[in-house]
Order: structure tokens, then sequence, then C-alpha cells
């Protein structure tokens, strides 16, 4: 007989063998024991975390013939059926092939049809957000009122994807990641069933890397045992096999980016290539090892968190002291940014050499998160007695000894000059910030007055909270004004701000309040609107 995978020669085949989803299991077990079984189930999760796995199981059982404290008897004629793939009662599909319409009016037409052996006919659809709207909607009316003989169960990674209206009419079931613990006990059981030798260490790394999918780590533990077949398989065979890296590698290798020794880092990136370790893996594995630093950093109490042997934590906590949790926040957005940038780059290499030297040499950036780490080098090099000297920055293109260019003073604007200004305020308007344009438009009148100033009057009565008179008359404001003003006519003028605070409105009442004006020596001219 042909090798079968670890991951379906050992596919659990009741509910008792299933690990990590024992909220799911219980719910089922529970409404099998009590005959309340639904006529829709919707299980969505990560890959790898037992979706169709359990599918399977729960047709079995409720279609067992002897039921065992809700699970199946695994001996009658329906469960060696289902097991083996033959029973006419258990129809699945895979939705990603079989998107149309058309498969689903077909199992739209079967429905009908009562099972010929067993208690219920059950429809599992892998993948079901693949499918096309026609298809949802043929399969709405069905899967809201089914026959009591049929239950529905769909499986998916991405139900975002699922219509609302499938999905308000389904028991929906969350899998969970599975810990590094479980997947670990797990695989060591099975280990212990096929007689291979596997240091817990090197099971425990293989956890780590299957990411909470007891499937991927089956199939990462097969292509290890496959590569050192009759061996011991041993940590440092994992790793090389996984194409990881060593902490001790990560140590060397921060140690060289907090003294900013670029080469150094280059020639233990070199050392990575040659031995034809994954480039994805090595950016994530330190990208994590720097995250645990992190930890180590902000509790004492992080044992349990990290996982990891006492003799590795306690090198993490030596080397957590030499660097502060900014600087170390500041590596790890670095390395989170290129693990983006590298999964479809083609020069992989370049991209990682250049966020070395970003690490090595922060003061190539601008961020506050490298300004910080800049700032500890200067504390740490003091510290150590290397004298820092701090040079200004220049301009580009400008030499030590380039003396600054005196700005030359523009000609004072003429009264006609002044009034022309003040004819066209709504151009003067488009030229300010836009902060002061919104007080600016508070203004009631524009005019000039003997002495050749630009007035702006603002009507704002005793009493009054409209305080943008007050506002505009700041000298900052008023600079700005001006500077506006200059950038139009190239030459210089003065602002004089008046508030009229008699509650007579010196834009709608000109004739009444002229006198009042020319008694300051102001000119009323008509409204630039």
């Amino acid at each position: 007989m042909s090798y079968m995978a670890l991951y379906r020669k050992f596919r659990p085949q009741t509910f008792d063998d299933v690990k990590g989803q024992d909220h799911i299991v219980t719910t089922l077990q529970n409404q099998i024991k009590s005959d309340r079984i639904g006529h829709a189930y919707l299980f969505t999760g990560t890959r790898g975390t037992g979706k169709t796995t359990i599918a399977k199981i729960l047709a079995r059982t409720i279609n067992c013939e002897n039921p065992q404290d809700g699970c199946p008897c695994m001996e009658c004629a329906m469960c060696k059926s289902i097991t083996a793939g033959n029973s006419m009662n258990v129809i699945e599909m895979d939705a990603a092939s079989n998107n149309g319409v058309d498969s689903i009016r077909q199992i739209v037409e079967e429905v009908a049809y009562p099972p010929t052996e067993g208690k219920y006919k059950v429809y599992i659809i892998d993948e079901v957000h693949m499918l096309s709207t026609g298809a949802f909607n043929a399969l709405l009316k069905t899967l809201e009122e089914p026959p009591s003989y049929v239950v529905f169960i769909l499986a998916t990674t991405e139900v975002h994807k699922i219509p609302i209206t499938i999905l308000s009419r389904c028991q929906r079931y969350d899998f969970h990641r599975i810990s590094i613990d479980t997947i670990a006990a797990r695989l060591q059981e099975l280990m212990d069933k096929e007689g291979v030798q596997v240091e817990e260490k090197a099971l425990r790394y293989i956890a780590k890397a299957a990411d909470g999918s007891m499937r991927d780590g089956l199939s990462l533990l097969d292509q290890c045992i496959a590569f050192y077949i009759g061996q011991t398989l041993t940590y440092d065979n994992v790793l090389k096999v996984l194409g990881a890296i060593d902490t001790e590698v990560f140590s060397r290798l921060l140690r060289h980016i907090i003294n900013g020794e670029i080469t150094q880092c280059i020639g233990i990136l070199e050392e990575i290539i040659t031995q034809g370790r994954d480039l994805n893996q090595f950016v994530n594995d330190f990208t994590w090892y720097l995250r645990n630093l992190m930890l180590i950093k902000s509790s004492d109490d992080m044992e349990d968190v990290l996982e990891m042997s006492s003799d590795n934590l306690a090198l993490l906590k030596e080397e957590a002291q030499m660097v502060d949790t900014e600087i170390l926040m500041r590596y790890i957005q670095v390395l989170s940014a290129l693990s983006n940038d590298i999964k479809y780059a083609s020069q992989k290499r370049v991209l990682i050499e250049i966020a070395l030297i970003k690490l090595c040499k922060p003061q190539m950036e601008q961020d506050i998160s490298a300004l910080n780490n800049r700032m500890a080098n200067l504390e740490k090099k003091v510290e150590e007695g290397v004298p820092v000297v701090m040079a200004a920055p220049q301009a580009q293109g400008a030499t030590p000894s380039a003396a600054p260019v005196k700005k030359e003073p523009l000609p004072a604007a003429v009264k006609e000059e002044v009034k022309q200004v003040a004819s066209n305020w709504n151009a003067v308007l488009g030229k300010v910030a836009p902060n002061i344009k919104m007080y600016l438009k508070e203004v009631t009148t524009v005019t000039t007055n003997d002495l050749g100033e630009l007035v702006l009057i603002f009507d704002q009565p005793a009493g009054s909270e409209r305080m943008a008179g007050d506002f505009v008359n700041r000298p900052e404001v008023l600079d700005e004004i001006v500077a506006a003003i200059e950038g139009m006519i190239h030459k210089t003028v003065t602002i004089k701000v008046e508030i009229n605070s008699s509650g007579v409105s010196s834009q709608n009442t000109k004739t009444d309040v002229r006198d009042y004006f020319a008694g300051l020596g102001i000119e009323i001219e008509t409204d630039p609107e």
C-alpha cells in the first residue's frame, strides 16, 4: 500500500480525537444527546483547525445506529460506510470548483428525496464563500426550510464573503487557532504511535511554525521525518529542513545592530543566504525574536508567554538590558514593513540589506522613533566617554562660509494702491491661511484712511461673544495678512483694525456713520462685495 501522509492517516474519527476545539465539540455533542440537531451549520476559521473533520464526524454521529455519549460507535454499517466514503447519505462538494448555479440546483433537486438508509442526508459544502451570487440565491430558500431529514454543513475560511442572508440561517461556529502546547502534545502522541524519536524542543518549534494549524504541524513534521528517516529528529535538524535560523544568530545580529556595525550585519546575512535559509522566514523569525525581547522588558512574568527554555530566557533577559523599548519598537516596525515588501519581491536580499542599514543608522530616517534611537546612541557614547560633535544642519548646496542673504525691504504702497487692495479684498482672502480667512470673513468694511493705512472694520457690539476683530488684531496674524498682500502687489502696507461697538452697522448704514469715521480720519469706501 502507498504511503499515507500523517494528517490523513491520523485524521480524527470521533469527537474524542479532536484537539483544541472543545467549545465546539461540547456544543455539538450536547445537541446530539438532546436530539436538538440544527438544519444548517456554518464552520469558520483558519486553515487546518478541523472544520471539515468535525463536519464528517457530525455527519457520522447523527447517522450512527448506536451512538455512544454523543460519539459514533465506528462499528455499525453506517459508520463504516461513511468512513469509507461510500455512503449516499453524506454528500461532499467543493465550492471552489463547483460554484455555479447548476451545482446548487442539483442539490436542491436531490433534497426532495429522503435517505435510503440512516436518519439524515448531510450536505458538506467546503469553501462555501466561493459560490457565485446566483448559487447563493438558489441555495437560500432550501437552506432556510429544508426537509427534516436534511442537514447542511457549510465550511469556509473567509466568512466575510458570505451574504448575510445565508449567515442568518445557520448556526455559526468559530474555530480557534490551536495552541502550541496542544499541537506539540498531539505530535508527541502520534510519534509515539509511529515509533519515531523526536526531541521535545523540535516538536515545539514545529508546533510554533504551524501557526495554529494542526494540519500544517503534521505536514511539517512529515517533511522533517522524511529528510532524516531512521534518525532521531533533533532541533537542529528541524531548523535545517524548514530553513529556519537558530536564536544564537539573532543574538549576534542584534548586538551588531545596536553597535551600528553594518559590515558585520551584512556578513551574517551572507551566512544565512549561503546556508540556503528562507529569507521570508528569517525576517519573520527575527521580528518574533525582537517581540520576545520587548515582552521581557515590559514585564518580569513572561516565562509562560514566551514558551522557551530557561537558558534562552536568561540570554534574552541579558540582551533586553542592552536596548530600550522604544528602539525595539522601531526595529519591529522596520521589519514588519520589510516583511510585507519582500513577499513578492524579486530582490529580497537588497531589501533586507537596506532594512539592516536603516536599523544601524537611524539618522537616515526622520520620524520620532528614529530620533529616539539617535538620542539613545548619543547617550551611550557619552556614557562611554566618546566625544560627540553635533553639527548644525545646512541647506543643500550651501557652504559653511556662506553668509545669510539679506532680504531687500519693499517700498511702501501709496494710498491709491491701498485702495486697490481694498477693492480687491476677495483676492486677499484667497491668499491667507484657512483659519485666518475664517475670521477675516467677519470684516464688515474694508477701507483706507488719510495715512494710507488699510483699515479693517469689525462690527462687534459691546458684550458680543464674536471676537474676530481681536483675533485679527494680533501681531502674528497681521504679519500673515501683510505678507499675503505683499505677494500680490510687491509693496508693503500697514493694516489697522477698528472695532465698531456702537451697535450701528458700518456696512448697512454708511451714511449715518460717515461723520463718525470721518472724525477718526477714516474715509469710507464702497463695499468691495
